[in-house]
């Protein structure tokens, strides 16, 4: 390993904590501690005890990691107090972990007036704060804040931190760019000045997004040869957030030839990782997240697929397995010949690239998408069309009719009551049937009332639950005439899920249509034959 060994420290518990928006519970951070154990990062950062009652919480029971080493994060004594009796910092070793991590000021403008010290007595504190958590702990890392910040002020006084630091016992001196202000160029020359007082294996980096250069930053400075990085996961972090590990992790691995503790078997752990903590905290993935977004290996273009096809590396800059990725090939107006033909071998469709019927189903789609209807992300819709188009789906009902009335009312309470009633008539084989249902919406009474018909004859409809209902105005300019495009994303008990479209100028109308292909889906995919043959 030697040199090119990066050390991965992970933020996520604390600095992700002051998200807007999120608020992890002490049961979260011990789930996501034990990810990111899992997954190999060489240290965790649980919080700040004291701070707060999770943190706290979360000290009191903290997961036993087997690689990652816990970490508390707490903060320089305070001007005039010792560092023997210096209450929050001591509340740093009442959480028995190995390592800490403390932060102090490395920017003379903050010294003066924030903290209201000389600079000579900050230093002081950052001394004495380093050496007496060395002789209660195996591990300590000094976080100089705004360091780029001070260096560009006065460079002599923010080295002299950094040193102090060093010179105190920390094992890990690490440069922080605070508000995200430093620019890649101005990175290298600014760590090489601090690489001629501290060798790089004793030197990190912590860089924040405010101008969209975290990653960047923190890559810049390993070349340059610092060998730690700390960031969080999925870039999470107050105002812009912190370097994203999602990114920078592979980029060091995969891009740059550098080994970390993660290793490459886990490192197909990646794409999970990053939706464990999007489930966790509610909050749709970003579909164009680098590496493991779902659109970063999306290709819609026919002439990217056609090559796509024949060498994946003309349009994908690495392989989408290494990060447990894949690839996917959507169906839009952009698409051509090579698109369709792909999407039929991903459904196991083996169909002669010249027959007719496929430049028929190409035309097809682009005239409904046209229309208003998208099918890269309505998998399902567009499988149920292609197979229609090659005469393969089973009629397993025929709808007749529907009826959806909304009532608003007043009841004897006083108390405001809305309820939606819907009717429906369908043909199953040679047998009518109208089923009504209620629902607190019209697209639920509707949708309630088409299972009530159709759950007794195919009973697998059962544990089919709706997980995602989207409503695009497709002609704003329109008003209350628009038409709209539903997209429904439905699930089973067997842990599947499929996303299907309807588009209207009714809503409700538009929701029937994405309903029924979802049926429809779940009982061609189960093998369902129509009911009463």
């Amino acid at each position: 390993m030697g040199d090119r060994r990066v050390y991965l420290y992970d933020s996520t518990l604390r600095d992700g904590a002051q998200t807007v928006g999120v608020d992890f519970t002490a049961a979260d951070k011990v789930a996501i501690a034990r990810e990111l154990d899992g997954l190999g990062i060489d240290y965790v950062e649980g919080g700040w005890p004291g701070a707060n009652p999770t943190d706290d919480a979360f000290f009191a029971d903290a997961p036993e990691l087997r690689h990652a080493r816990l970490t508390a994060f707490g903060m320089t004594c305070r001007a005039g107090r010792s560092a023997d009796n210096d209450p929050g910092l001591n509340a740093l070793f009442s959480v028995n972990t190995d390592t800490v991590c403390i932060v102090g000021k490395a920017w003379d403008f903050h010294v003066e007036t924030v903290l209201g010290v000389t600079l000579t007595e900050n230093m002081k504190m950052i001394a004495d704060s380093i050496r007496h958590a060395c002789r209660r702990v195996d591990e300590v890392m000094f976080d100089a804040e705004h360091f780029f910040d001070g260096y560009k002020a006065n460079p002599g006084f923010a080295l002299d931190c950094v040193k102090a630091a060093l010179d105190a016992g920390a094992r890990w001196v690490v440069l922080c760019d605070t508000n995200g202000g430093t620019l890649p160029h101005e990175m290298e020359p600014i760590v090489g000045a601090v690489m001629a007082h501290i060798p790089g294996e004793r030197l990190g980096i912590h860089a924040h997004n405010d101008t969209g250069n975290a990653v960047a930053n923190s890559l810049i400075a390993v070349e340059a040869g610092v060998r730690q990085v700390q960031g969080t996961l999925n870039g999470l972090g107050e105002r812009c957030g912190n370097a994203d590990l999602i990114s920078v992790i592979p980029s060091l691995m995969c891009k740059m030839g550098y080994e970390t503790g993660v290793s490459h078997d886990n490192l197909t752990g990646l794409t999970h990782i990053s939706r464990v903590l999007d489930e966790r905290l509610n909050r749709t993935p970003d579909r164009t997240a680098p590496f493991v977004g779902e659109a970063a290996f999306a290709h819609k273009a026919g002439l990217h697929v056609s090559a796509v096809e024949k060498n994946p590396r003309c349009y994908e800059h690495m392989v989408p397995d290494l990060v447990g990725n894949r690839r996917r090939i959507v169906v839009s107006d952009q698409s051509g010949r090579s698109n369709i033909l792909a999407q039929f071998r991903e459904m196991g469709l083996d169909i002669d690239a010249g027959d007719p019927k496929v430049a028929k189903l190409v035309e097809t789609v682009k005239a409904r998408e046209f229309d208003g209807y998208a099918y890269d992300d309505a998998a399902a819709s567009f499988e149920l069309l292609a197979r229609q188009a090659l005469g393969g789906v089973p009629e397993y009902f025929k709808h007749t009719s529907f009826r959806v009335i909304d009532e608003r009312r007043w009841n004897a309470k006083g108390e405001l009551i809305t309820l939606s009633e819907a009717t429906v008539k369908l043909e199953v084989g040679s047998r009518s049937t109208m089923t009504v249902a209620e629902g607190n919406g019209p697209v639920n009474a509707l949708d309630a009332a088409l299972r009530k018909a159709l759950t007794p004859l195919y009973p697998q409809l059962a544990d089919v639950r709706l997980v995602d209902y989207k409503v695009r105005i497709l002609t704003p300019g329109d008003g209350t005439g628009a038409v709209t495009r539903v997209m429904i994303e439905s699930a089973d008990g067997e842990g599947a899920h499929w996303s299907t479209v309807g588009v209207s100028t009714n809503v409700i109308d538009a929701s029937y249509g994405a309903l029924r292909d979802s049926i429809i889906y779940k009982l061609y995919r189960d093998g369902a034959t129509v009911a009463g043959d």
